[in-house]
């Protein structure tokens, strides 16, 4: 009797699993930071975000040898350098995802 309505339950959230997963990836993201979130970011995580670089960019320029030896120089930079770098400057101000907004600006003709 425990082994059918164990194998009832795992099935039953297998199939809530597979079903309800879809929904997160479904809706699509709009990032309109408050006032807040902006000062918050402009004021404390890009510094820490262009130290992270900074570090990071000096801490592949040491391991680069025993990265190019390892065949994972690319990966390296990308983790290293370049994932901080994307975060610091290509980012809109209070976002919490890299990388630029969709729509564009526009200026209202008067």
């Amino acid at each position: 009797m425990t082994q059918k309505l164990s194998r009832t339950l795992i099935a039953a959230v297998a199939a809530c699993l597979l079903a309800f997963s879809s929904i997160g990836h479904a809706r699509a993201i709009d990032e309109s930071p408050s006032a807040l979130a902006m000062t918050g970011d402009a004021l404390f995580a890009r510094p820490v975000l262009f130290a992270t670089t900074l570090v990071g960019g000096a801490v592949y320029l040491v391991s680069l040898p025993f990265s190019l030896l390892g065949g994972n120089a690319d990966e390296a930079g990308e983790t290293l350098f370049l994932g901080p770098a994307r975060a610091t400057f290509v980012r809109c101000l209070g976002c919490a995802r890299s990388g630029r907004k969709d729509e564009q600006a526009s200026y209202a003709s008067n």
